[in-house]
Formats: structure tokens, C-alpha cells, sequence
């Protein structure tokens, strides 16, 4: 994730055109709302979040906690590499699911193109595109299709529907509409509503809607936390909004511009344990 000080001039002169436009279109209409940018401002303003997803070479370790409205709570533990490939963002989480070790291997490629493979033992990843919404460990609520790179964000089908606050910051609001062969392979995503915050690169919230447009699942980003001068996402949660089940990622160590072996993002290489970042470059974050 890119710092606030490390917005482009560039996309910092088209976000200030952008809202000088909207501020005088509100001034010209009165009490009215002012309207939305067209749809080629909305798809700069998107791509530029693309562009953020792991603009630099990320690794991070992070506890992953079963929270059931009813039942005990259950901790697993995970870690993950993200960077950019020429097929855009890609992502490698490694997950010790009790067997002894980082057992449980995926690896999620961002893009138009996207793709996952898995891999939960030595030999190459098998491809794995119709687990993008299965869970990630059995009984938790949080899937590959909630990590970065989220597949959603690369639909075509989106709309800039408002720009409005959420959880207390402002926000653009998009609705991303799956194609035909998405839905007719997974039946229960209708659609996700998206809010990325007009000022930091990330994702506040999304919401995906079931076949009757009713918010099935709920992702929301708890805390952000600056680590240098960069901002990052510490607390994630994802809420199944008809059992109120919860599933909460949360960071507790990161290094941010140390660029991985490529061999890390190879699918024919999943199955073997990638090389973790240790030592001073290591950073642990505190509770």
C-alpha cells in the first residue's frame, strides 16, 4: 500500500480537477447533490487503487481468529507475499491449519486475467479457481476472494454509485457486477459494493449481496496502522450477516520493499515452503 506522501502529482492534479468540478457543480445546483464523475473519471479513480495494491514488495505474518457467534473462539496462524508481476498484483499466503507447520499454500493472481492455485503438500499448485469462496481454513468466514488482490476490483461491470463517508472516513463507493461466467459458477455473489477511501489507498469496506440483492457478507477494515511514513491495513473482518459469524485477520509483523524470490509467486514451486522475512527488516507490531 502506497503513503499518503507517495500520491503521484499526477493523480494528486486530477483528484483536486475532480472535486473543484464537483464543488462547483454544487455551488451551480444549490441544495442539490452534486453529480458523480463520469464513468471515465470513475474508472482513473479505480485504477489508481489497482495500481496500489502492492506497489511495493510486501511480506507480513498475521494471527487468523474464528469468532462464532455461538462456540469457542479458534486461532490459526498465517503469513503472506504480495507484489506485482506482469499480469498485475499477486498474492502467496501460507496457513499452519493444525497439521505442523505452514501446511496449506495458495497463491492468488490479480488481474483482468486473475487466477489461484493451492497447494497442500510438496509438488507444483494445482489450480484451484473454483475454491475462490471457499474458506480458507474449514469453518472460517474469510475466503481468497476477500485477500488482495480482490478479483472484484478487475469486473468490468462497475459503477461509481456515490461518494459518501463510511466508518468515519470518506469514501468512493463502487458496485461491481460479476460477468456471466462468474455467476453462472458461483450462484451466490449477485454483486459487491466496495468503499475505498478518497485519501489512503485502501479498501474501508465491501459488501457482497446474494441472488436476492440481500448484503450476505460483510468485509471491514478495523484499523489502519502506520508503519514508517506508510499506512497499512492491521485489522481485517469479515461478518457473515446471517449467522453473525466472524472471521478477523490481524497483522503482527511486516516488511515493506524487500522484493521476494520470484520462485515465491512460481505455481510450480507452491508446494515448497517460501523463505520468510527475519531479522532487523522485520518489523513486529504490537496489539
Amino acid at each position: 500500500m502506497k503513503s499518503p506522501s507517495e500520491v503521484s502529482l499526477r493523480w494528486a492534479g486530477l483528484r483536486a480537477v475532480l472535486f473543484s468540478l464537483l464543488a462547483c457543480t454544487a455551488l451551480q445546483a444549490g441544495p442539490q447533490q452534486a453529480s458523480l464523475p463520469d464513468h471515465a473519471a470513475a474508472g482513473a479513480i479505480l485504477e489508481h487503487f489497482r495500481q496500489s495494491i502492492w506497489a511495493e514488495p510486501i511480506y507480513a505474518e498475521f494471527d487468523l481468529r474464528q469468532l462464532p457467534r455461538r462456540g469457542d473462539e479458534k486461532d490459526f496462524h498465517g503469513r503472506f507475499w504480495g507484489a506485482r508481476n506482469d499480469r498485475g498484483p499477486v498474492t502467496r499466503v501460507e496457513l499452519d491449519v493444525g497439521k505442523g507447520g505452514m501446511t496449506r499454500h495458495l497463491l492468488i493472481q490479480g488481474g483482468p486475467d486473475g487466477a489461484m492455485w493451492v497447494s497442500d503438500g510438496p509438488g507444483p499448485g494445482k489450480p484451484a479457481d473454483d475454491l475462490l469462496l471457499a474458506p480458507l481454513v474449514p469453518g472460517v468466514e474469510m475466503t481468497a476472494f476477500d485477500l488482495l488482490p480482490m478479483p472484484y476490483l478487475y469486473w468490468m461491470d462497475y459503477d461509481l454509485a456515490a461518494i459518501d463517508r463510511i466508518r468515519g472516513r470518506p469514501a468512493y463507493i463502487f458496485v461491481f457486477t460479476p460477468s456471466a461466467d462468474f455467476s453462472d459458477k458461483f450462484l451466490t455473489v449477485r454483486s459487491v459494493r466496495a468503499y475505498l477511501d478518497t485519501q489512503y489507498d485502501a479498501l474501508v469496506q465491501s459488501e457482497a449481496t446474494d441472488p436476492a440483492g440481500k448484503v450476505a457478507k460483510t468485509l471491514s477494515l478495523l484499523e489502519l496502522r502506520k508503519v514508517g511514513d506508510r499506512w497499512i491495513p492491521k485489522d481485517v473482518e469479515v461478518r457473515n450477516e446471517a449467522s453473525r459469524d466472524k472471521t478477523r485477520l490481524s497483522l503482527t509483523a511486516v516488511s515493506i520493499g524487500a522484493a521476494p524470490d520470484p520462485a515465491t509467486f512460481d505455481p510450480g514451486q507452491l508446494g515448497a515452503p517460501a523463505t520468510p522475512v527475519t531479522g532487523p527488516g522485520l518489523l513486529r507490531i504490537n496489539p
